[in-house]
């Protein structure tokens, strides 16, 4: 026996019945039987010494965990019960009084475009001057080519901040990239995703002029002249896009599969991933044939604006695309994505909200944001995925589109009658106090992304003047849905920044977390440490329809576990954004080990994402965020 977990047995207990699990076969039994490994007599492997968060209420503390050859939980109790399940070649492992859980659940994120951004140079959501911004991307054109590169070579810079430019208030245009020592077409990718910057060159090739209309659910931003400044916004950005050369589908995957070890690295487990057409399901089969898909994945079909106003239509496409995948290991259908509304802070403004945007001197706009889908149009689309037993989840993040999200739940209630498909709304960041009590009553999933819930350059600069105090306090309201009896569920909505869950955790617990300059009204919707650790775990896996599964730590359930590097109940709240990972387990497969080399090299790209530059505190919070929720799908 040793302490190692990177044993070629441990790796290879699961087998073939691990593989099913990861396909989200086989649910817990009701009656909680041990699986028929028990009677073999010796576990995989047994954790004892630990801190055991099974997230279940009530029942004995537990030490120690067993895990069937079978990939399901064997056991869970005290380390000396617990242990009379080790064998001659079970693996123990020496917890050293740290948390044993249940891996942690993700309920929106968006994990391929994470691959794909890390194949571009990033601006790390930087605030510069003209200037200095000059500077930065001349480095960047050397680094992808210099001569070499001209003039036909693309240079796409990521994470560019949308507010970023010095002094406050200036706005982008295209001439400053026209001014770059070069003739290549320049784009900085907003790291809202909800914004891009365009070269002179990339307008060009786009054939973009001040003719060219705004297409549905985008806006091209036009000076005073009339002629586009070279900034896209939402569905606009596509305009753009659709010309700029993908990478190698070799390197796209290679770089896939270091974000998803890194998510191993992070603790998690299970994966929605909220935009998925036809390009991530390929991306999905490869890295799955490789044997590079370590989490279960939940993929969430996204629907444009024009497919929301044809279900029947929209059904047949899912369904099309899920009977073509359905076989791929690790991949379970029935999700489908549907984007309601844009973002809140300026200078984007394109959330739906009941109230108008403020000027920011506290006088009232004539703009409510964006809505672009009506409740009518997404109540019908509902009925008819529910009626064919699917859920669905909308970006939902004004409370004009909130309300819109549950008012077409609601009529797909009344027309189908189903109560427990889950449909969901995400980032919810503000929520009309009459409609808390909503989510309860049509059983619909809260999906937050809580590591925003902090006092940082986008919650006050580039909110607070926009919508006024009363609004403000009511930001991201997780108390407030949780004592009206919402499901909680989170999600990371990675690539927004830098993959950090524990930090998460911690932001949840606090409204501070790592980076912010203070606390976001921790007052009136702080959560507690274990609502915190359901959220992620049960409540997201219920969100997932997989609690049967996984999510809490049970007898019979699926081995997803991790095994942290300190207490998470009772440490510090502070000490949790540090938390290192020890062990990943899906299905009772080793998916990381902190102590192997693969293991520490997905650690340490988790370390150099936790170190990149912030604006004025945790400025990357919404990067990549609302382009993966769908402004730029493919």
């Amino acid at each position: 026996m040793t302490s190692s977990v990177s044993r070629r047995g441990l790796l290879a207990a699961a087998g073939a019945a691990g593989a099913a699990g990861l396909l989200g076969a086989g649910p817990a039994s009701a009656s909680g039987a041990a699986p028929a490994a028990a009677a073999r007599g010796a576990a995989a492997l047994v954790v004892h010494g630990a801190r055991v968060f099974t997230g279940t209420p009530g029942g004995a503390p537990a030490t120690a965990v067993a895990v069937g050859r079978d990939g399901r939980i064997l056991a869970v109790g005290g380390d000396a019960e617990v242990r009379r399940l080790a064998g001659r070649d079970t693996e123990v492992v020496d917890g050293r009084g740290a948390t044993l859980m249940s891996g942690i659940h993700d309920g929106h994120v968006h994990p391929l475009g994470a691959g794909d951004r890390s194949l571009r140079p990033s601006l790390e959501g930087a605030e510069t001057t003209a200037a200095e911004l000059t500077e930065i991307l001349t480095g960047f054109l050397a680094d992808t080519g210099g001569a070499g590169a001209e003039p036909d070579t693309w240079l796409v810079v990521e994470d560019w901040n949308p507010v970023g430019l010095l002094p406050a208030g200036t706005l982008p245009h295209h001439a400053l990239l026209d001014a770059l020592p070069t003739r290549r077409p320049v784009v900085l990718v907003g790291g809202d995703g909800h914004n891009l910057w365009a070269s002179q060159r990339a307008l060009d090739i786009a054939g973009i002029t001040a003719a060219t209309p705004d297409p549905a659910g985008g806006r091209i931003v036009k000076g005073a002249d009339g002629q586009p400044t070279g900034v896209l916004k939402d569905d606009a950005q596509d305009l753009v896009k659709r010309h700029v050369p993908e990478p190698t589908r070799a390197a796209l995957v290679e770089a896939c599969a270091k974000v998803l070890a890194q998510a191993a690295a992070s603790g998690v487990t299970t994966m929605m991933d909220a935009l998925v057409g036809r390009h991530e399901l390929e991306l999905y089969q490869a890295l799955s044939a490789a044997g590079r898909l370590p989490q279960r994945i939940v993929p969430a079909i996204r629907l444009d604006v024009e497919q929301t106003k044809d279900p029947a239509a929209s059904v047949a496409y899912a369904r099309g695309l899920e009977r073509e995948f359905r076989g791929v290991a690790g991949l379970r259908f029935g999700t489908v994505k549907v984007f309601l509304d844009g973002v809140i802070e300026y200078p984007a403004q394109t959330a739906a909200l009941l109230d108008p945007y403020l000027d920011g001197q506290g006088r009232p706009t004539g703009n409510r944001g964006e809505l672009y889908t009506s409740a009518a149009d997404y109540g019908r689309l509902t009925a008819a995925f529910n009626g064919i037993g699917w859920q669905m989840h909308a970006h939902g993040l004004g409370d004009r589109a909130v309300r819109t999200a549950l008012d077409g739940y609601e009529a797909a209630l009344r027309a189908t009658g189903r109560r427990d498909l889950r449909n969901t709304v995400a980032h919810l960041q503000l929520v009309d106090p009459a409609d808390l009590p909503r989510f309860a009553r049509l059983g619909v999933a809260a999906c937050m992304q809580l590591q925003w819930a902090t006092a940082d350059t986008w919650t006050m600069e580039a909110l607070l003047p926009y919508i006024g105090p009363e609004r403000h306090r009511r930001m991201y309201p997780a108390r407030s849905l949780e004592r009206a009896g919402a499901r909680l569920t989170g999600g990371s909505d990675w690539p927004v920044d830098a993959l950090q869950v524990w930090n998460q955790l911690r932001t949840a617990i606090d409204r501070r977390g790592a980076y912010g300059a203070g606390a976001l009204h921790p007052e009136l919707e702080a959560l507690s440490r274990t609502s915190t650790l359901r959220m992620h775990t049960l409540g997201t896996a219920w969100q997932l329809r997989q609690d049967g599964l996984t999510g809490t730590v049970e007898r019979g359930k699926a081995a997803d576990l991790v095994l942290l590097d300190r207490d998470v109940t009772r440490c510090p709240v502070a000490d949790i954004s540090g938390t290192g990972v020890r062990m990943t387990l899906v299905g009772g497969r080793v998916v990381h080990d902190g102590d192997s080399a693969a293991g520490r090299a997905a650690s340490a790209g988790l370390a150099r994402g936790a170190a990149a530059p912030r604006p004025a505190a945790y400025a990357a919070v919404h990067g990549g965020r609302h382009r993966a929720c769908g402004c730029s799908g493919h």
